[in-house]
């Protein structure tokens, strides 16, 4: 039974990840297929489905919106009504999750649609994030919102009111450096982002408050000849249509407003053969079409799908989407398959499936130090090359959707750190098969799919390189080998943490094992001290000819500049018998804070060619960290005596005298 259980755990875990390859049907509205359709937003052709994503992410950090308590009082009755008798209120009364079997969260496509084209709907739903407990009173929030995990949300009835107060408290901090505001003034600039964010989705598709946009662009047309005739007429002085004048001005104000709020350009170019990227705006092709009189079919669509969606009628919205989908087959294929692919990738959700079976993997192994050692280890082992295969599978495919190196910002950083690590933990455990290599692969791998996950609350994680980023090979091999030198110093780091843990906590520490993990972290030194210093080296070439010069001391540089330096010091201390075991493992542990500077630390100074990837949200996270590691270092230190596995090392020599 034991021999079975590693591929039992194995089973499971992979035939859950093959089912959701394939998804679900949709038997009501067509939301995935909305969802796929492209747009162009942050200089790249994406899907509305990321777009959705992203927003919500910005809105209300999360990808979801829950629909059970659409109000303050958070009860599922009038939900349970709608379920009960669908017919009893008319569409517009209602809300689209009557139909479906699974009504407990609202998907990011279903939610842009609704904020699109239904926004009073949309505007009672609990999205709004405002936690910080001053800028409540301020804005007289506490009896309001929705309580969840004991985080507050609020509806955009709830928080309208107290826009023009959020307005004002912006502007007051819009001088101040993001990193000398305080938490209130950062919640503050936070909100008003979501505000502004959230009325100009409102106003991408169609206009706020419209019920029939079909009808309307209809009307417009109709009024475009005589309204143009009076225009001109009304130029040169002459006599003029009153009424045809004013017509047609009352329908273009609402179009000039779109032009100016809406978030995505959902229209793609007339002449893709000239330009594929000269995507415009709904609002913007509206009022072009008021000078040569024809209407883009991407707008006739959109308009079609709105009205259909705000009316209720489920056939006739999936007709628009399908109708629109065929259109664009014929001169848009390779931006149609884009979205299907991204959508796709969105929805499957690889890194956090990944996530989930690193941390399975990480008890697992942790367990197989305590008994029924060989069963859980090869449970540990099976599910961490699971992970791998999957967070492998997703990097390849994000690489294939960007056209862009595994690293191009510190989202993608963190994602291939975390495989860095996890293919040289499996390395590890094949080579000494005791658990230690797949524990240090799980960890850091989950870890530093957590950092993603939190970075990407910032938005847009494929965004366009910033251009002196986008240039050539010795950028790819620069930012590929340095960051392996990273995720190679994490891995000695987490190797001698399992040291210190292991000897100071438990008596599974034998002798054998110190010995194993010596050897592994000295390995690993040894390679992270030359990816490293290749990394820097070719982070010099591309300097030297993107910016004209191989080094500057730039704090970025300079950071890359001391792994290679502290990697260094690490093998000349164990080489001239400075350091024994422990001396080496505190060393390693130090090189976890050391990288953690170069790696977030230098970016959130601000300063410097490399301040592209600040994240001031990430500074009390780093603090953390390195509190965290300067207390594994003051375990190393304690005497012998004091460790549970002390009877296991007596040939291990007192550290105080090696490291002083």
């Amino acid at each position: 039974m034991k021999k079975s259980i590693p591929w039992i755990l194995f089973a499971v875990f992979a035939l859950e990840a093959a089912v959701a390859l394939r998804p679900r049907g949709e038997k009501d509205f067509h939301f995935r297929a909305f969802g796929e359709l492209p747009v162009l937003l942050n200089g790249r052709v994406q899907p509305l489905d990321s777009v959705a994503r992203n927003s919500l992410l910005q809105i209300r950090s999360a990808q979801a919106v829950p629909l059970e308590g659409n109000g303050a009082d958070g009860s599922w009755g009038e939900w349970n009504e709608l379920r009960k008798n669908p017919k009893a209120a008319p569409f517009s009364e209602r809300k689209w999750w009557q139909f479906s079997k699974h009504p407990r969260k609202l998907k990011p496509s279903a939610w842009l649609l609704e904020v699109m084209t239904n926004p009073d709907l949309a505007d009672e739903r609990p999205v709004f994030l405002v936690h910080h407990p001053e800028l409540l009173s301020q804005l007289k929030l506490e009896e309001k919102g929705v309580e969840n995990s004991g985080l507050r949300y609020y509806t955009f009835n709830e928080i309208r009111s107290v826009w023009p107060e959020v307005e004002k408290q912006a502007q007051q901090i819009r001088g101040i450096e993001p990193e000398a505001q305080t938490a209130l003034q950062k919640q503050v600039a936070k909100l008003e982002n979501a505000l502004i964010l959230y009325h100009r989705l409102k106003n991408s598709l169609q206009p706020e408050g419209t019920k029939d946009f079909s009808a309307q662009i209809a009307q417009f047309q109709k009024a475009i000849t005589p309204g143009i005739a009076a225009v001109r007429a009304q130029s040169a002085g002459k006599d003029y249509d009153k009424e045809a004048f004013e017509r047609l001005l009352g329908l273009l104000g609402p179009y000039d407003l779109m032009a100016n709020l809406a978030y995505p350009f959902l229209v793609p170019p007339a002449q893709p053969e000239v330009s594929r990227d000269n995507w415009t705006q709904i609002g913007l092709s509206l009022m072009e079409t008021a000078r040569s009189g024809e209407l883009h079919p991407a707008v006739s669509s959109f308009a079609a799908l709105a009205t259909a969606y705000r009316q209720g009628k489920v056939d006739e919205f999936n007709f628009a989407v399908e109708n629109y989908r065929a259109w664009l087959t014929e001169k848009f294929v390779p931006e149609l398959k884009k979205g299907e692919r991204e959508s796709f990738f969105n929805n499957y959700s690889p890194f956090y499936r990944a996530m989930l079976i690193y941390i399975v993997a990480f008890l697992l192994g942790c367990a197989s130090w305590f008994g029924w050692s060989e069963t859980w280890r090869r449970s540990a082992v099976y599910l961490v090359s699971l992970a791998l295969v999957i967070h492998t599978t997703a990097l390849l495919f994000r690489m294939f959707l960007e056209g862009r190196p595994p690293v191009t910002n510190l989202y993608s950083s963190a994602i291939f750190i975390g495989w860095g690590a996890a293919v040289l933990g499996l390395v590890l455990e094949r080579i000494f098969r005791d658990g230690v290599g797949a524990v240090v692969a799980s960890f850091v791998g989950f870890v530093t799919l957590i950092i993603a996950h939190n970075l990407a609350l910032g938005g847009d994680t494929m965004e366009m390189l910033r251009a002196v980023l986008d240039t050539n090979f010795w950028l790819a091999t620069h930012v590929t080998t340095v960051t392996l030198g990273y995720a190679s110093t994490f891995v000695a780091g987490f190797l001698a943490t399992i040291y210190i843990l292991r000897g100071v906590f438990t008596r599974t520490l034998s002798e054998a094992t110190a010995k194993a993990l010596a050897r592994m972290v000295y390995g690993i030194v040894c390679f992270a001290t030359l990816f490293s210093f290749v990394g820097t080296i070719l982070g010099g070439i591309w300097a030297d000819q993107s910016w004209g010069r191989f080094w500057g001391w730039d704090p970025k540089e300079n950071g890359a500049l001391i792994i290679v330096i502290w990697n260094a010091m690490i093998l000349h201390a164990r080489w001239g018998g400075m350091v024994r075991e422990r001396g080496l493992m505190n060393m390693a542990i130090f090189g976890n804070i050391v990288t953690s500077f170069s790696w977030f630390g230098v970016n959130m100074l601000g300063i410097g060619l490399h301040s592209y990837g600040f994240m001031d949200a990430a500074f009390k996270w780093l603090m953390l960290f390195v509190g965290s590691q300067v207390l594994l270092i003051a375990l190393g230190l304690l005497p012998m005596e004091k460790w549970s596995s002390r009877q296991s090392l007596r040939a291990a020599a007192p550290v105080g005298a090696a490291v002083s």
